[in-house]
């Protein structure tokens, strides 16, 4: 799944956690988040993986490019 600069930035905001809290949680530098946060495809595929795992992980869900555009939202808790 190819994830935006936009997507992470609006995941962060959604859980309502600042950039190094996302550092925290996904075990990658401060330096790293605001790179993938202007330019997501400057960093590698498996930062941007574990930086999904840990956006899943908190609670929100990335939607896909789907004919409506990428998004992100509040994943359904069980």
């Amino acid at each position: 799944m190819k994830v935006t600069p936009a997507q992470i930035r609006a995941a962060r905001a959604l859980l309502d956690i600042s950039q190094q809290e996302l550092a925290d949680l996904s075990k990658v530098s401060l330096r790293t988040i605001v790179q993938a946060e202007r330019d997501a495809g400057s960093v590698s595929a498996s930062i941007v993986q574990a930086l999904v795992l840990s956006l899943q992980a908190a609670g929100v869900e990335l939607i896909p490019e789907n004919g409506g555009g990428p998004g992100v939202r509040l994943a359904r808790r069980a």
